[in-house]
């Protein structure tokens, strides 16, 4: 009865399969077939699944190296961001010390000059209270 049944189970997992019967055995050759069928089948899924594992690796290794690529970009990116922020920084104090600077030298000439002015008004009102 089990023997029925095996031949049952081969027929549904390979209906187009002859069978050959000796001595109501079913030959080995076909389920050599079969079980080569099954390594050939286990063989091409190993291949299928180790090229989608380098495929993976090959893409982590691209992520990782456009990721360190872009780290460094951004930092020298931003090296040179602070560079230029600093240079601006100094170019706008210098103006505005230079600034102070004219300011002061035109505050200590407006002091003379108003300073002679004075000292004029003072001569001028002398001659004229002495005439």
């Amino acid at each position: 009865m089990e023997s029925q049944g095996t031949e049952v189970m081969r027929k549904r997992m390979k209906p187009a399969m002859e069978e050959k019967e000796e001595d109501g055995v079913v030959l080995e050759i076909e389920e050599k077939e079969e079980f080569q069928t099954n390594i050939a089948g286990s063989e091409e899924m190993e291949l299928n699944i180790a090229q989608i594992l380098e495929k993976i690796e090959r893409f982590t290794q691209l992520v990782s190296e456009l990721l360190e690529s872009g780290k460094t970009s951004f930092k020298e990116l931003s090296n040179e961001f602070e560079e230029r922020m600093i240079m601006i920084h100094k170019e706008q104090i210098e103006k505005w010390q230079e600034e102070i600077k004219d300011l002061r030298l035109l505050d200590s000439l407006n002091e003379e000059a108003n300073a002679r002015l004075q000292n004029a008004r003072y001569l001028l009102q002398s001659a004229h209270i002495d005439s």
